[in-house]
């Protein structure tokens, strides 16, 4: 599609959450589409396909050494994400591909077909040093692709090979399917779950989230995973000022009554292309309430859009920022959340045997 200008009269897709191909930062030519008076409305936009395309990655363990992330090593398995979520902090890294991080990120996906196997070829480095390995922190690693694709099984089954400490942040179902991997995992203190809740009112899931599970089945997920014996977190995230934030004690008592041990909140994020998708989201289903929705944001963010700093971008700064983590810490500690440390164990890691390898007499 082409990449359209942040004035272009934004129009709804059917299941698909950002409302135009708003264009990237690198592009340096954009068009717009504006009725030529012919008719007394613009024809409908077609239905937008998805279009999964192959990458061959060469590398596949991304490091950060941020102070405000709990993980030092992550994978993803994709690039995009079907799900459409409006918000998702990571649309702008489709720029870096020459495509919109409106509606391109949620209908031209990335796959690394080969991505098992770096992995593999990454942990039987000499120089590598076990640390847990998080999925699901730039796109959703069991967004609907993964069911025909299976590349977080593949990566799932080589980390459990290895006895190598993981841990995943969805908001899907299709967790479920490995149920059995992540029990057996779950058991040798190797794995832990976090699901993402963003709301529980329905009508707001299906703007806002689109192609996600609705909020009762993940409760249900969380219940299911916490039964089977995996540590498994609710991250209400993200919270959005006069529209979700209303929801944080409901969505962390939900949580908690189906398991929960564990919970976390982030505040709205919105870098680079997202603010402006957000805005066009926002004039389009909530157009009385954009303005203050909008205020709220930028009085947490020192009068802008975003705060890109450490230990400010998560949970933002002013006086809404400071009241909402005061309403997270007083219900967590009422519901006996994050009570205990989730600390995985990496001394098991270890480097299986491959055919034709020397075996060891002692």
């Amino acid at each position: 599609m082409a990449n359209e200008d942040p004035n272009s009269p934004p129009q709804r897709h059917k299941g698909r959450g950002a409302v135009s191909n708003l264009a990237g930062r690198f592009v340096d030519q954009v068009s717009t589409r504006e009725s030529d008076g012919w008719l007394t409305e613009m024809e409908p936009l077609e239905r937008i396909p998805t279009i999964a395309i192959e990458e061959k990655a060469k590398s596949i363990i991304a490091s950060n050494n941020s102070p405000d992330l709990p993980f030092s090593q992550s994978i993803n398995p994709y690039r995009g994400c079907e799900h459409g979520c409006t918000y998702c902090y990571a649309r702008p890294a489709h720029a870096y591909m020459d495509l919109s991080p409106g509606l391109d990120f949620e209908t031209r996906l990335f796959y690394k077909p080969n991505a098992a196997e770096l992995l593999e070829q990454a942990l039987r480095k000499k120089s590598y040093q076990c640390s847990p390995i998080a999925l699901g922190t730039n796109t959703d690693p069991y967004q609907p692709l993964e069911k025909d694709k299976r590349i977080t099984r593949q990566i799932l089954e080589t980390l459990q090979r290895y006895q190598h400490p993981i841990t995943i942040v969805t908001k899907s179902q299709l967790i479920l399917r490995d149920l059995p991997i992540l029990q057996e995992m779950a058991e040798d203190n190797l794995a832990h779950v976090a699901i993402s809740v963003t709301t529980l009112d329905n009508d707001l899931k299906r703007r806002l989230e689109p192609r996600t599970a609705g909020p009762a089945a993940r409760l249900r997920t969380i219940e299911a995973l916490s039964s089977a014996g995996i540590p498994t977190a609710v991250m209400a995230a993200p919270v959005i000022p006069a529209l979700n934030d209303s929801e944080l004690e409901g969505i962390l008592s939900a949580a908690s009554n189906a398991g929960a041990i564990h919970a976390a909140y982030i505040l709205l994020r919105l870098p680079f292309e997202v603010a402006p998708l957000f805005r066009q989201w926002l004039r389009e289903h909530y157009p009385q309430r954009a303005e203050h929705v909008m205020s709220i944001v930028q009085q947490s963010r020192d009068g802008k859009d975003y705060q890109s700093g450490f230990g400010e971008r998560q949970r933002g700064t002013g006086v809404f920022a400071q009241l909402l983590q005061q309403r997270f810490r007083v219900h967590c500690r009422k519901l006996g959340l994050n009570q205990r440390k989730l600390d995985l164990d990496c001394a098991r890691f270890t480097l299986p045997p491959r055919a034709g390898d020397q075996q060891s007499l002692f």
